[in-house]
Formats: C-alpha cells, structure tokens, sequence
C-alpha cells in the first residue's frame, strides 16, 4: 500500500495525478483506504464531546473527504469513462455500490445529522458569511433528502435502494459503449460510401483497420441522428445505419425498467409523488408542474415548425423524382440540400478552415483570452492518462491559474458524447488550484491527414470548454460548493454562454484559416454558414424535446405505473416510448428522440429527470447573450463581471441570485423563443 499513488498527494505541478505511476490495482485498495478514513473522521465528528459548531462539525465533514478518497475517486470516474477496459469496468461494478452505501453511512448517521440540525437551528446567531451559510444549507438539505429522518425501517430500505441503483447505473453505463461498439456499420463496397469526404472515407478505412476487418467501418456516435446522415447518397446505406442506430438498447431494457422502478420507490419514501418532483424539487426550477407545463409549449411549436421543415423537405424528394415519403434516414440528407438551395451554405466546404488545433487554439482559447485574460501553455512534460490527452497550463493575466487537459478523439474504450470532469477541484480551504479535463467524441483522421472538425464538433469544443471556464475561474473557500457544483438545471448555462464566440466575426476571424495555406476563411462562407444557423430548429428542438419529455415520462411514474418489461421488456420499452411521445404531442416518425431510452446515458449519470436542464439553462444563456451584445460584446470588461458575479462563484451561493447579481434582473425567455424561432 505505501506505493499506491493515490495515498498521498501528488507532488506534479498543481498535483496533477501521476498517471505514470497508476495502474489497474491501486484503485480498489485506495478506495477501501480513502473510504475508511472518511468514516473514522465521520464517526469523531458524530461523537464529539463538544457543542455543534459550524467548525467542528460543518467544516470539519467538508475536510472528511478530502484525501485519499476524492483522489482516487476524481481519477477513476475519469479514466473509465474516457479509456475504459475490462479490468476497469469490472472494479466500477465493485465499488460503485460500496461507495453508494459509504455515502448512506454518512447521510443516516443519527447522531451527525442531530448536529448538523443543532448548526443549522441557530445559523443566524453565528455571524456566517454566505458561504459558510451556502455550505451548511447544502448539507442539511443533503441529509434530508437523502434520509436522514427516515426511520429505522425506511433508511434501512433506501440504503438498499441506492445500493441496487449504483449497480444498474454502472451496468446501464457499460452495456451503451458495448451497444455503440457493436452497432458499428460494416461496408465492403466503397461506392456505397458516395457522399463522404475523402478524410471521412479514410476515418472508416482506418476504424476497420483497427479491429482486424477489411473494407470500411462508419462507428456510431452516442446519438440518435448519426452525423454521416446528411452526406451518404446510398439510401439503402443510410437506412442501415439509422436502424443501427436506434436498435442499440435492448440489453438495457429490462435494467431501464428495474431502475425506473426504484428511483419511483425512492421518491415516494422520501415523501414525493415520484422521482421527478424529487429531483425539481432541489432544482432552480423548483417543483415538477412548472417543467412540464414549460416543455409542453414548446414542445407544440417545435413540432408546429417540424412539420413545416418536413414538407420543405418532401418538395425536394419529390421534384428529384424520388418516390418515396420522408424517412427519419433521409432528413439529414434532403436538410442539408434544402440548406445549400436556402443559403448557399455547405459544412464541407468549411471543413478545410477548421483544423482540430487551430479552432482550439486560435479560437477557444483566443475567445477566453479576450474575454478574461487568459492564456495556455502546452505542457507536454506533463503526461495525461491517455496518449492522447494533451496537458496546458493556464495563466490569468500571467499568474498560474490550473491545468486544462483536452482529450478530443473517439477511441472503443471511450463512452460516447462530450463531457467536463475535475481532476483537481479548487478550494480556498485546501489551497487546491483546478484541474479539468475536456472529452470529445471527434473521429480521429486517418494516419497522416489533418483532423479537420465539423461545426457541430466546433460547437462542441466551445461548449466544453466552457464547463471547463466554470472550473478554472472558480474562486470558492469549499470544495463542495466549488466550480460546477450547481443544480443540474443551471450548469449546462456557462457552457451554452460559451457557444456565443463560436461565430463572433474576432474569433471566427483568428480561427477560421485554411489547413494547407493559412487563408482566412472566404467572407462569403462564413456568412453563408450565419444565415443558415438557425434552419432547421424545428428538427433540432423536437428531436432535444422528444428526450426530454421521455425522461420526464419515466420519472413521473409511480412504483405501480413502472410497466413489467415480461418476455420482451425491450417491446415494453418502446411500447412506453410511443406512448409517451404521442401523449406529450411530439411523436413524429420522421424524428427519434435525440436518445432513446436504452441509450440515454444522462438518465444513469446524475441527469435523471433532469435532461429537461440544456432548455432550461438556455434561457439564461440566451439571456445572457442579449447582455454581452448590448455591452459591446467581447470585452475584458464584460468577461471580468460576468467572472466576478457568476463564474467564480461556482454553488458557493445560489445561482439564481449569482445570475441577478451580474444580469440586474431575472431571466426572461423572449431572447430563447427569438432564436429557436418559437414565436
């Protein structure tokens, strides 16, 4: 044990883990260690000879794991999510309900929540600042609704329920990168590939040299619409792939059903109707009617506008002669055409001006360096967990403010989507600086071309990063309510803020060059690519709707209602599926949910009946762009009060009042109606 790296801190610069030095065995016996120290502090801290304090109790449970416990822990969720293996995947179905019943031991110890109480009972003769106030309210309401005043019976029965549960996650989790592995499209004929690029071409080629198999190999992204879609001329092709796409899922149903089923037993012992009012209930959005009467009118004139996108699109089908109705396979592909005879506009002649690098550099890294006085080293003393996770330091106006890993490529072992993690989270109270890393799912060139992005993968970066802007800039005395430790319905909205510098004329302009020549991307291009931002909002917001309003549909169900999965729990699935999207008005069979439930890895990573958040966090965000527009946009000055306000404050006090304090006002959703074009 005395060489297990996760034992004590790391001595690498801003104690970046040493990966070098981590391998496969040390992290059962750091978690056993980490987890037993937190309960030896845990139970001095109950049984404390002396009065409540907000020191000696509060503080004092924040500092309980801080050490070998959220090292081990901040390394292993990340390296199983972006470099998974057998061995690592076997150690997540271990320890993830030792740890779920580890958090149950804290959160029902009677005697520490009886203190936790005697603090709270007289918070407003203890001079707090609203930090310290922050913290102990989140503790509280911590214990609270994770049971703490349960009796015997009911704790004994919701540490059983979150046990099983932690099970399912990290089953559910698995079996999706097993689905996306598997429902990798084989071609052998390369004229079926018309359409694609030649470095789209050479990405399939070199993905079907990696697993040993002749010909080409389109590997699946984490979403319904696959992004080949909209290029691949082969109808037939394009059917395959879609069915593909959306067939994963049926090794998850039945664990669907089992977790739906406890997450609705968990809500109704702890007093809510079900897991969704649970869950709003801790939320900004306050209780579970307000979400659905809000998803539910923009659901109708999402599908209103999907509807007229449709017909476009069946014009073009039918004045080429095709002879068919509408596909969900063939939206892309017709979309796309409908928006080059609109605006003249084609994403793969824009292709050549966004190289991998140069957008990050030149663009999100330029923006948050305008913006806030940033600025990034590349690091390459520094080894990462991957290969291909690439280390910068990051300087605020010269001084060390952390490290940013970036980690950009798709790989069999990395899970699907785009995500932010802490390796490192900032803390006045330990002195800790941020570490974050950024995933992508982008697919990696073919040996020796350039790693030329789509603008969605544009997007993407933009957004992550700006998850990773909310962790760097943090400026929060605990860890606990530092960088993004917000309700879930508020920390997409930095990130989405970030989006707003993707198509800024300054950075566009620093940015958008040429892989080969360094030429600025053609004005003509790029307005072109402006004008045609906003087609197809329709789609965009039924297909985001469509997984929203399902995810609310599985959480609004009492215990009773969770449908038996039977012979055929993946029939049952899907039965519930159309149901639930025909009930809320947003079925079209031209449009699937944007995930599907065996694939909807938000609802098993902390999103459940939460997905409505990206909707609801835009308003803010839309909000929020207003502001910069009306304030002369990309400015130091700008950047520096909505860092000040809103960004540096992370959870440390309650977002809706971070955002008035740097908007004057509360959010209104004119500016988020304007640009879905849901007026």
């Amino acid at each position: 044990m005395t060489e297990n790296p996760f034992l004590s801190p790391s001595d690498l610069p801003y104690q970046l883990p040493p990966f070098a030095a981590v391998a496969n065995e040390h992290y059962l016996p750091a978690f056993e260690q980490g987890m037993a120290e937190q309960l030896e502090a845990v139970d001095a801290i109950a049984n404390d000879a002396e009065a409540p304090t907000f020191a000696n109790t509060v503080v004092a449970l924040e500092r309980s794991g801080l050490g070998t416990l959220k090292r081990v822990a901040l390394v292993f969720f990340n390296k199983n999510s972006s470099d998974t293996d057998d061995d690592l995947n076997a150690i997540e179905s271990e320890i993830s309900p030792k740890l779920a019943a580890h958090a149950d031991k804290i959160l029902l110890n009677p005697a520490l929540f009886a203190r936790i109480e005697a603090v709270w009972e007289q918070r407003g003769q203890l001079g707090l600042d609203e930090q310290d106030e922050r913290l102990l309210e989140r503790y509280r309401t911590e214990f609270v609704r994770g049971g703490a005043a349960l009796d015997a019976d009911g704790k004994a029965r919701l540490s059983a329920i979150n046990t099983e549960l932690a099970e399912l996650a990290s089953k559910f989790n698995q079996q999706i990168l097993s689905d996306i592995n598997d429902a990798a499209v084989h071609v052998t004929d390369r004229a079926e590939l018309d359409g694609l690029g030649e470095d789209q071409i050479g990405a399939a080629a070199s993905a079907a040299k990696e697993r040993g198999i002749e010909g080409w190999l389109i590997t699946q992204s984490n979403f319904s619409r696959h992004p080949l879609l909209e290029d691949l001329k082969d109808r037939g092709l394009r059917e395959r792939l879609y069915k593909a796409t959306i067939g994963r899922g049926a090794g998850n149903a039945e664990t669907l059903l089992r977790m739906v089923r406890l997450r609705a037993e968990k809500a109704q012992l702890l007093g809510f109707e079900h897991f969704a009012a649970y869950i709003a209930a801790d939320q900004t959005a306050g209780n579970a009617g307000i979400i659905a009467e809000r998803l539910a009118g923009l659901a109708e004139a999402s599908v209103r506008n999907a509807r007229r996108e449709a017909a476009e699109l069946q014009e073009v089908i039918d004045a080429d002669g095709g002879g068919f109705e509408l596909a969900a396979w063939d939206w892309s592909f017709y979309a796309k055409q409908v928006r080059q005879a609109k605006f003249g506009f084609d994403a793969e002649a824009l292709k050549p001006y966004l190289e991998l690098d140069r957008v990050l550099v030149d663009g999100v890294f330029h923006a948050a360096e305008k913006e806030f006085g940033l600025t990034f080293e590349e690091r390459k003393d520094l080894e990462g967990y991957h290969p291909e996770a690439r280390v910068w330091e990051v300087f605020d106006s010269g001084e060390p403010l952390g490290l940013f890993v970036g980690d950009f490529f798709t790989r069999d072992s990395k899970k699907g989507g785009a995500w932010m993690n802490p390796l490192v989270v900032q803390s006045e109270l330990t002195g800790d600086k941020p570490v974050v890393v950024n995933n992508l799912n982008i697919v990696k060139p073919s040996e020796g071309q350039p790693a030329l992005v789509t603008v969605d993968n544009v997007t993407t970066l933009f957004h992550e990063f700006g998850h990773a802007l909310h962790g760097l800039l943090s400026a929060c005395r605990y860890p606990k309510t530092s960088m993004t430790s917000t309700p879930r319905d508020f920390v997409e909205y930095p990130s989405q803020v970030n989006e707003m510098w993707e198509d800024w004329p300054e950075v566009t302009a620093n940015y958008m060059r040429h892989y080969e020549t360094g030429e600025a991307a053609p004005a003509e291009l790029i307005a072109q690519w402006k004008a045609a931002g906003k087609f197809g909002e329709g789609f965009a917001s039924t297909e985001y709707l469509g997984a929203a309003l399902l995810d609310q549909a599985w959480h609004r169900l009492t215990p009773d209602e969770v449908p038996d999965g039977g012979d055929d729990p993946f029939a049952v699935v899907e039965a519930f599926e159309r149901k639930a999207l025909e009930d809320a008005g947003i079925y079209m069979p031209e449009i699937a949910p944007r995930y599907r439930s065996g694939y909807f890895a938000h609802i098993s990573i902390g999103y459940a009946a939460g997905y409505y958040s990206y909707i609801w966090s835009e308003i803010l965000d839309a909000d929020t762009v207003e502001w910069f527009k009306e304030q002369g946009g990309l400015t130091r000055e700008n950047g520096d009060h909505f860092r000040a306000t809103l960004l540096s404050k992370g959870g440390s006090i309650d977002p809706m009042e971070s955002y008035r304090r740097f908007r004057g006002r509360d959010a209104v959703i004119d500016p988020l109606l304007e640009r879905r074009g849901l007026r």
